[in-house]
C-alpha cells in the first residue's frame, strides 16, 4: 500500500476516518523520517488555534517526553490540541491537564482508590457484574457486543466504585459517548464540518454532558462530606487532604471518561482480534490463566485505545536531534509509538506471547502514567473469562463500527454470533 504524505494532514478529520490499515501505514512513513512533522493546527470556531504541534511518533521519542514532565508540560491542556478556555475548563481541567505539584497533590488523593488492598476486595464485584452482564446477554440473544456486553462492564464499576445508584448509570454511558464522540454525528447528532453553526451545537453539547457529569458528582458529593458510607466518593471528599467540589467533578468526569472508554475499547477490539486471529484465540482458551495476561498486553498495544495526548515545551529543548522551543506544542502518539519497528518485531502482528511488550498503551513512563490501569487488566482479564467460559463460541461478526477521532480509537458498534 502506498500513501501519499502529502495528503497526510493529521489535523484533519477525514484523515481518521480511513481505514485503519492506512492510517498505519501513514504512521509507519512518518517515523522513518529524520525528524517529526510540524502540521497546522484547525481553526476551530469559540475555540481559537495555535501555530500547530510536533507529531512524536516514535517509541523513544514518546517515552522522553512523558519522562521529562519538566520539559513536555501537561499544562494547560493535554487533552486537546488547542488550550483549553475557561469554561471548558470548569469541567474538563482535570489533574490530567496539570504539572506538580498540582498534579502530584491530586494524584495523591485519588491513588487511595487503586490501591492493591481495595483493587482485591474490588473482584468479587466485578465478578458479579461481569456474569450478570453475560447472563442478560445470553437473554437478549446476540446483538451489538458494545452496547450489550464492552460498554456496560467500565461504566458500572466505575458508578459502583462512586456510589453512583443503577438508574444513572445509562445517563452517564450516554454522557460520556457525547463527550469523546464530539466528531463523531452519531453521537452529537451534528456534521462534522468545522464551520461556527455546527461549532456551537457541538459546544453546546458537550457543556451539557460535562454539567450533567458534574453536578451528579457534586451532589454524591455534598451528601457523602461527614457521612462516609464508604465508597470511593466518601474517600475523595473526607479526611484531612479532600478534593474540593470542583475538583471531585473534574475527576469523575476523568475516571468515567477516561476509565471507561480505554476498557470498553479494548474488550471491543479484543474480540475482533481474537476472531480474526484464530492461532491466537486457541491459544488463549487453551490455557487462559497462563495466556491472559499477555494477551490483554497486546489487545492494549495493538488497538491502543487512547491514540495521543499534548504536551507543550516549558524551555529550548534538543530531543533525538529535533530542537524545540519553548511553547511549542507537541502530539505524543501512541499508536504510532506501539507499532515502532525499532522496539517491536513484527509490529503489525497481534501475538499474545510477545515478550518482552514495553507498550505505551497506558501512557509512557513518567507522573502522568494511568492510575487505574491495573483495575483496566482486571477488568477485560473478567470479562473475558466470563465470556470464553459462558459461550465459548463467541466472535465477531463483519466489520465495526469504529468512532470518527483523532483522540480515542473507538469501537461504536460490533455484530457477533455465539
Amino acid at each position: 500500500m502506498t500513501v501519499n504524505m502529502a495528503d497526510v494532514d493529521l489535523s484533519e478529520i477525514p484523515f481518521w476516518g480511513l481505514p485503519q490499515r492506512e492510517r498505519m501505514e501513514a504512521f509507519r512513513r512518518l517515523r522513518a523520517l529524520d525528524r517529526p512533522v510540524f502540521t497546522k493546527e484547525n481553526k476551530i470556531p469559540f475555540i481559537g488555534h495555535g501555530a500547530g504541534y510536533y507529531a512524536l511518533v516514535r517509541h523513544a521519542d514518546v517515552s522522553e517526553a512523558s519522562r521529562n514532565a519538566g520539559v513536555f508540560s501537561s499544562e494547560p491542556t493535554a487533552n486537546s490540541i488547542a488550550d483549553m478556555p475557561r469554561w471548558l475548563a470548569v469541567y474538563f481541567g482535570s489533574m490530567i491537564n496539570m504539572d506538580d505539584p498540582r498534579h502530584a497533590r491530586l494524584r495523591r488523593i485519588v491513588s487511595r482508590a487503586f490501591t492493591p488492598r481495595v483493587l482485591a476486595k474490588m473482584e468479587e464485584d466485578l465478578q458479579r457484574a461481569a456474569t450478570r452482564i453475560v447472563d442478560e446477554a445470553i437473554a437478549e440473544g446476540p446483538g451489538d457486543f458494545v452496547t450489550q456486553v464492552a460498554a456496560r462492564l467500565p461504566v458500572e464499576v466505575i458508578c459502583d466504585m462512586m456510589g453512583i445508584p443503577p438508574e444513572f448509570h445509562h445517563r452517564v454511558l450516554r454522557a460520556t459517548n457525547i463527550i469523546l464522540g464530539n466528531a463523531d454525528s452519531e453521537y452529537t447528532g451534528i456534521d462534522p464540518e468545522l464551520n461556527r453553526w455546527n461549532v456551537a451545537r457541538g459546544l453546546i453539547k458537550l457543556l451539557a454532558a460535562g454539567r450533567e457529569l458534574n453536578r451528579l458528582a457534586a451532589r454524591l458529593g455534598r451528601e457523602r462530606r461527614g457521612a462516609s458510607t464508604g465508597d470511593l466518593t466518601s474517600m475523595l471528599v473526607n479526611g484531612d487532604e479532600h478534593l474540593t467540589p470542583q475538583e471531585l467533578g473534574s475527576f469523575f468526569i476523568l475516571l468515567v471518561v477516561a476509565g471507561s472508554e480505554t476498557t470498553r475499547n479494548a474488550i471491543s477490539h479484543g474480540l475482533k482480534l481474537l476472531t480474526d486471529n484464530p492461532e491466537q484465540r486457541e491459544l488463549l482458551v487453551g490455557d487462559f490463566e497462563k495466556n491472559i495476561p499477555g494477551a490483554v498486553e497486546e489487545i492494549i498495544r495493538y488497538s491502543t485505545p487512547v491514540i495521543q495526548f499534548r504536551r507543550t515545551v516549558t524551555r529550548d529543548h534538543e530531543m533525538n536531534g529535533q530542537q524545540y522551543r519553548k511553547g511549542d506544542k507537541v502530539l505524543l502518539f501512541y499508536n504510532s509509538a506501539n507499532r515502532d519497528e525499532s522496539v517491536f518485531t513484527d509490529p503489525d502482528v497481534f501475538d499474545i506471547t510477545r515478550h518482552p511488550n514495553p507498550h505505551v498503551g497506558f501512557g509512557g513512563p513518567g507522573p502522568h502514567y494511568c492510575l487505574g490501569a491495573h483495575l483496566a487488566r482486571r477488568e477485560i482479564t473478567v470479562m473475558f473469562r466470563e465470556l470464553f467460559t459462558r459461550l465459548p463460541e463467541i466472535r465477531s461478526a463483519g466489520e465495526p463500527s469504529y468512532l470518527l477521532s483523532n483522540f480515542i480509537n473507538g469501537v461504536k458498534h460490533l455484530s457477533y454470533t455465539t
